[in-house]
């Protein structure tokens, strides 16, 4: 039986990666929450980092959107749930409007939702009525109008306006002295800000919304297909142990829930804190994170570092994806070329690097189904096991990030997005056996 809900959607999108995407998207939540609309926020694509700036904006969860990773049937579920207790659906877009197989606009048609483009008009003024209209026309998507960000003044904003023709200017954002702060994989943790709670007032209070613009955009009503199928319990009774810190903080929502539907009990425990992993865990989980951040932490964690070498020693399953891969190797180089001793279940070395080393959605083919997810690192790892499979880079269709086995221990660089292959999932956290 099919479910129907409505509520006003938004994709805020751009012509590329750098114009403040999240910056408006975080600034228009907190604005609309301080209204007193409930509001809803999703990522497109893969992203950890983006999605803990916009939860603190709307204060609920992030929840990730993707036509491929999460698919377009669990996608549209997920609209429709947040469709049926909210006023406003925000969706933060990936790099650039059209970019991506997949794309952001590719998602926007599928569903009918209006895209906002952000524009950077900081460095132009009439040009940004040609960007609107391409965006707008290259696809085309329907395009609800047009958010100015870093605009100098009043007239600024009202060149800009005139240059729209058609296309509505539905508000504009000052130039900021402070904006969220970034780093290698992009923004830092939103935990790491110590002011950002006031940093997103004072973004919310710059905003400037046209209303009658913003008035004028019709609610979007959004099918359920209401046919979530359950997912076998596969790991009831058993409890996993789940890093959760600085250190390791790349953790999708629907990773977490997608073990509860499988009937596993979580326990988060803090290598950064020196915690052993649980005595009553049956299995560990390392997410990613930023490990090279706090490698002199964890080279001196002697407690944590016995526990997990305790864990693998007694064959509990243990599942490692990128950073916490990291923690486990010999050794881990960070920026500076300074070396540190990590848990060295992992043979080898893994060093950071100034260039990006991966990015992109990657698929591991398992005996149970094809288990999806993405690649994004600065370090490369060294090491003289060969690997038990390979991901495949999607779309190219080729040879991608190595899956490594030892004992009990699974590590890669790949993060696996569990619910688009529970029962891969499963295999991982029971007794080792090759998936």
């Amino acid at each position: 039986m099919k479910h129907a809900a409505s509520a006003r959607l938004l994709l805020v999108s751009a012509m590329s990666s750098g114009q403040g995407k999240t910056t408006v998207t975080a600034a228009l939540a907190r604005k609309l929450k301080r209204q007193g609309k409930r509001v809803r926020v999703f990522k497109t694509g893969p992203d950890f980092l983006d999605p803990m700036m916009l939860q603190r904006a709307a204060g609920s969860a992030v929840d990730s959107l993707d036509l491929w990773m999460v698919g377009e049937k669990r996608s549209r579920h997920l609209l429709a749930q947040a469709a049926g207790n909210a006023d406003v659906i925000l969706i933060e877009g990936v790099m650039g409007l059209y970019d991506g197989t997949p794309s952001s606009a590719d998602l926007a048609n599928t569903f009918g939702v209006p895209v906002m483009a952000v524009l950077d008009a900081s460095a132009m003024a009439q040009t940004a009525g040609a960007v609107a209209r391409g965006l707008r026309d290259y696809g085309p998507v329907r395009l609800a109008g047009v958010l100015a960000n870093r605009v100098a003044s009043a007239r600024h904003a009202q060149m800009v306006a005139d240059a729209m023709r058609d296309i509505p200017l539905l508000g504009t954002l000052a130039r900021q002295e402070q904006s969220l702060p970034e780093r290698h994989l992009g923004l830092v943790q939103a935990d790491e800000i110590h002011n950002l709670d006031a940093l997103l007032d004072h973004l919310a209070d710059q905003l400037e919304i046209d209303q009658t613009a913003w008035d004028a955009m019709p609610e979007i009503v959004l099918n359920d297909p209401a046919d979530d199928v359950p997912i076998e319990p596969m790991l009831k009774g058993r409890k996993i142990a789940i890093a959760r810190d600085a250190a390791f903080a790349f953790l999708y929502p629907a990773n977490i829930d997608c073990l509860h539907r499988l009937g596993a009990e979580c326990l988060f425990f803090s290598p950064l804190a020196n915690e052993a992993v649980p005595p009553d865990a049956d299995a560990v989980y390392l997410p990613g994170g930023y490990p090279e951040l706090h490698a002199r932490t964890l080279s001196q964690a002697g407690q944590w570092q016995a526990s997990i070498r305790n864990a693998h020693a007694d064959d509990l399953p243990i599942v490692a994806e990128c950073g916490g891969m990291m923690a486990l190797a010999n050794q881990l180089v960070d920026i500076e070329g300074a070396t540190w001793s990590m848990a060295g279940i992992l043979p080898g070395k893994v060093s950071m690097q100034k260039r990006l080393a991966a990015l992109g959605p990657q698929a591991w083919t398992t005996a149970q189904g094809e288990l999806r997810g993405h690649a994004f690192h600065y370090s490369h790892m060294e090491s003289t096991l060969q690997p038990m499979a390979h991901t495949i880079k999607h779309p190219m269709n080729i040879e991608g990030e190595p899956i490594y086995r030892v004992g009990s221990l699974t590590a890669s660089y790949f993060h696996a997005y569990f619910p688009s292959c529970p029962q891969a999932v499963a295999s991982l956290f029971l007794q080792p056996t090759t998936p």
